[in-house]
This record gives structure tokens, sequence and C-alpha cells, in this order.
């Protein structure tokens, strides 16, 4: 969450970090600000709403730099407005942003405040630009000063500091907050996501825990925790300036739900052999990692955890391997048994969701056999620090509420759990075939949308739902809930359809719409009888069915036919319907469908 871009040139920047900035809106953010150095002028521009609005200040100021730095914030500490909005300044000297959390900003704020320093906003990132002010009294450069103070914060940050004293430096120092430089000639740049420089740099470095950087117009110098210089790999990236383009689309959610066939074709490009997964996709050393392991342990958040809450089914009875699924932000805060042989295999769209990689570094320490990220970003934190990694390759998903990049996790874990099999001496060619067929498995399912569109009129007043399945599709259940929750705010539950009886059954009335996902397989019979004890309660419902299940339309139930599709990739294609629908529900709410309230794309504090 949040966004951060930096340059220092010997051009006025600041059409580059407005243009970053714009980039990056889809992280969730309610605020920007910008500073920018020229000589020794130091001037700050900072507006509440969107980036237009900070566009639109900074032109009627007339300010430009060479050297700059621009912010949007995700409110934490302090509400929204102007005077806790990034950049923050210390005595009119230095300039700072910051994403993350300082734990510990309540006592230095103290200390800070009975050494004469006064505060100006509510946020904890103002001690840090203090903090760094006070100490480049004591150090020779403003580099050493804030090395000296990183030691002192507590918790998770980003940041980027310059001192209007040198118009031709910036200091940047990561921990556990994404920043990547980005290489020019005779400029350079930083940021928390490439996807803001592609405009003026295909070359990047991907800062690591615990690094600060001094960066200028013609160098870069990188250290690590220890204050040793290092060289970070520079990385070329292949990804088009225009991947952030909405191009005929209304919306980047629904762009990317259409993207899904072309996406899970990118996931399966050059991995399916014969009738065989290619095990190298996962890593060099996947193929004995795979031979040993007994168990699986999978850690995510949000929609990455639902794929895990799938791939669980599939492990088990198609790997003959027992798996458990847990909440990164749980399991990094309790005592946990590891198992024999057990693999590690963290989810994560950005690879830098900070619960799941704080959950990663916590689980080398307790004997893992091997760690794997299923990820969508080349370079990630996940991606760098696990034994094995799994590219989805869905492309650069914009949308806060994900999509491509559930499915594309759905495809990596299917091919996971075949892999898995395949090195146990199991045949999993009839898997395989099923992969094969999905992307146009896929493209049938986009069919329905407008009839979904037009289903959804129905839900324009509603404030409440239910969402039922059985099976693997339980969690399917689950993400179309919180899809629905997130891009429409209407208040949505999940449960598996058995446990009905056991609670929700109290929720139902007319009022109430229940959304059930129902596949022809041998569960179906069971789920008809869930269906039919909604029915005699006067709900309303709305079945996303295989086309052969028999269900029929009548006045208390609205059916939308499905291709049939094999049982094992049917979680993938029911997923389409239901983003859909929520889709098409936020758009009749008038909801901000690509950046919902209150919620950011890439969660890299707790």
């Amino acid at each position: 969450m949040c966004g951060i871009v930096g340059a220092v040139a010997e051009r006025p920047v600041n059409k580059i970090l407005v243009e970053g900035l714009k980039r990056l809106e889809y992280r969730g953010y309610d605020s920007a600000g910008v500073a920018l150095l020229k000589g020794t002028e130091l001037n700050t521009v900072k507006a509440v709403g969107k980036v237009a609005n900070l566009e639109a200040a900074l032109n009627e100021a007339a300010v430009k730099g060479t050297t700059g730095i621009a912010h949007t914030r995700w409110a934490t500490h302090g509400s929204v407005t102007e005077a806790n909005a990034h950049p923050h300044i210390s005595n009119s000297e230095i300039a700072l942003v910051h994403n993350g959390i300082i734990e510990n900003h309540a006592s230095l704020r103290d200390a800070l405040k009975g050494d004469g320093y006064e505060f100006l906003s509510e946020t904890d990132t103002e001690v840090m630009v203090h903090l760094i002010h006070q100490l480049r009294q004591q150090h020779d450069t403003l580099l050493a000063a804030v090395q000296a103070a990183v030691k002192q914060f507590e918790g998770a940050f980003g940041t980027v500091v310059f001192d209007k004293a040198n118009d031709n430096e910036i200091i940047v120092a990561r921990s556990g907050s994404p920043l990547v430089i980005g290489l020019g000639l005779g400029e350079n740049f930083i940021a928390s996501d490439q996807l803001a420089l592609l405009p003026v740099t295909r070359s990047f470095i991907y800062l690591e825990e615990g690094d600060v950087a001094r960066i200028t117009r013609d160098s870069v110098e990188i250290f690590d925790a220890n204050g040793d210089a290092v060289e970070r790999e520079v990385i070329e990236s292949n990804i088009t300036q225009d991947a952030s383009g909405k191009g005929e689309y209304r919306h980047y959610m629904l762009k990317e739900i259409y993207e899904q066939p072309l996406a899970v074709r990118n996931t399966l490009d050059g991995r399916l052999v014969n009738d065989t997964v290619a095990i190298d996709a996962f890593g060099e050393s996947a193929q004995q990692i795979f031979k040993d392991v007994k168990h699986v342990q999978i850690i995510a958040c949000g929609t990455s955890y639902h794929s895990g809450m799938v791939a669980r089914y599939w492990l088990e009875q198609f790997a003959g391997v027992s798996c458990n699924v847990e909440i990164a932000s749980e399991f990094r805060y309790r005592e946990s048994f590891v198992h024999e042989n057990s693999l590690l295999v963290t989810i994560s769209q950005s690879g830098e969701t900070a619960d799941t990689l704080a959950a990663l570094r916590l689980a080398k320490q307790q004997g893992y056999m091997a760690s794997m990220t299923i990820c969508n970003v080349p370079g990630s934190s996940l991606v760098r620090e696990s034994d094995l990694a799994f590219m989805t390759k869905a492309g650069a998903e914009i949308g806060v509420a994900s999509t491509k990049a559930f499915t594309t996790q759905l495809v990596g874990l299917l091919m996971l759990t075949a892999s898995i099999a395949q090195e146990k001496g199991l045949d999993q060619s009839a898997i395989v075939n099923a992969i094969k067929t999905l992307p146009n498995k896929l493209e049938e399912a986009l069919l329905l949308a407008e009839g979904i569109e037009d289903l959804a009129e129905e839900f324009a007043d509603k404030h409440h739902s239910l969402f039922l399945g059985r099976g693997s599709q339980y969690p399917i259940a689950m993400e179309g809930a919180l899809k629905l929750k997130e891009i429409s705010y209407i208040h949505a539950e999940a449960y598996a359809a058995g446990e009905l009886k056991h609670g929700p059954l109290a929720l139902i009335d007319a009022d109430m719409p229940i959304i059930v996902v129902a596949p022809n397989n041998e569960l179906l019979e069971k789920l008809k009888s869930n269906v039919e004890e909604v029915r005699a309660r006067g709900g309303i419902i709305y079945v996303f069915a295989d086309k052969d299940s028999a269900f029929e339309s009548d006045e208390t139930m609205r059916v939308i036919n499905v291709n049939h599709v094999d049982d094992v990739i049917a979680p993938v294609v029911y997923t389409i319907p239901l983003q859909l629908l929520s889709y098409y529900v936020a758009v009749i709410k008038g909801t901000d469908v690509d950046q919902p309230r209150n919620l950011a794309k890439s969660v890299t504090v707790e």
C-alpha cells in the first residue's frame, strides 16, 4: 500500500513524479504530495484525494525541481488531511516519504519533543524526518545520519530522504517495505514498484532487506544492514509500458477479468510436456524436494488464502500428501508444529505481502524441508527468499480486487499438485489434460457476462448476501463473497453449504440473496438438499450450475447455466461468473470499482 516515487536528474522531474504516482494509484491511497528541490529551494505541495488534485495544485504552484520525492498515502496514523500527507519536512531542510509503520513512534516523538522539535502532523512518519534531522547534526553525511536513524526505528519502512543542502542526492532505506531503484543516463530513480518508472527506464535494482542506498544523477551506492558496500543485480524489465492501460474497458477490473484466458495460457506456456508438468517450472531443486515431501503447509492472505484452501483439496486427493492452510497473520504469532518433510508454500500476487513474508522468515527458523512461493512479480522479496518459485505470469494486475492473479494462482497450485503426484509415481495425465482445456473453458465462462449483468440489477438494493459451496467450491464461495464485499460494499459471507443448519439458516429471508456454486459432481445431490432448505424459508437463490445439473429457474431461484467442465478444474472456471457478478453489482451501485474505499492492492504492513 502507499506509493513512492523519487528522482534525481538534471531535468525537471515534476512530470516524472506525477506520472509515477498515477501508475501506482492501484495500490490504494487517500492523499498525495510531492517535495521538489532546485538548487537550495525546497517546495512542498500536497492534496487530499486523487493524484489529479495534486497535479492541479502543483501546476497552480508553478514550482519545479531536478530532485524530488512523491508519495500517495493510505492513512494509518492520523486522519486524511494535507498536514498528514507526505512528504514531511524538518526545519525546512530535510524532506522524507515513507511506506510502512514505525511501531515505536510514540517514544521517539516524546524524546524529540523534549529536544525542541515541533510536530505538525499526527503521523508516525514525522518522527523519522525529525530524528534524521537531529542525527544529521552529528554526522558528516546524510547517508550516515540515515544509517544511524534506521537502527532506532522499530517496524516496517521503505523511506526516501533528501537534504536541501545537496540537490544531487537522495538516500533510501528498506526494511520490510519494498523499494526498487531505476537506472537512467545522467539520472536515477526510486519507487515502491517498477511500474511507476517504466516510462523512464527498463533497468532496475531491487533493494534487499536492511539495505540503505545513496542515489545521485550518475551513481548508486548500496550498503547492507551491517553498513558494508554491496552489489545488487541489475534486472532488465520486459513489462510493456502500456500494461496498466484500460484499453476499451471501463475499469481495470473488467479488463483483467477478460484477460484471464490469456493469463492462464501464459502460465501454462512451456510448462506442460505431453501428459506431464515440467518440474523445472518450480526451480532447479524441485524434483528431489517433491519426491521427499510428505506434508505441505500453505501460508497466504486474502484472495491468495482462498487459492490455498482450494489447493488443500487437490493435494490430499490427487497427490496423497497432507496439507494445512493458514492465514499468514495468524501463523506468525502462534506456536506451530512442523511435520516431517514439510514443504512451506507461500502465495502472494505482489511477493511483498508483509505478513506472508514475515511468516516465511519465521518458518525458515522452524525446520521446514524447503520453501516455495507462487507469485506474480519476479524479483520480489518472496521470490528472492524462497528455495523454489513458480511465477504465475499473469501480467500487471491494477485493480485492487484480484482476478487474474487468483485464477493463475489456482493453475499454479494445480500444477504443483500434479508435479508432486508425478514424482511419487502417480499418473497425472488426466489432470494435465484437464488443465490444457482451461483457457477455452474460461472463454466460454466469460460468455455468461450479459446474463449476469442483467441479474446484477436485482442486487441494487441489497445489503447482505450469503454464498454457498461444497468441497473445493467452498473456498470459491469464500472468494466470491470477498469480491462482492470488496467492491460493492454489500456485506457478504460464505459458508460450506452443509453448515446451513448450524446457524446461517436464521438469516434467510426474501432480502438475503443466496449465491450457490453448483458444478455437476458427487456432491451435487447434497447441495440440492441444501438449496431446498433455503427455498423452504423464503430465500431467493442464484445458482451458477452445470447445465446438466437439472436446476430450473422459477420465482424463487435464478439459474445461470455453466458449460460442463472436468471437476478438477471447476474451481477455476466457476470463479469467473462470481467475479462478473461482483463487478456488475458494483457498477450498478456506483462504487469505485478499481480503488475501493479503505483498501490497498499491496499490503506491505501488518
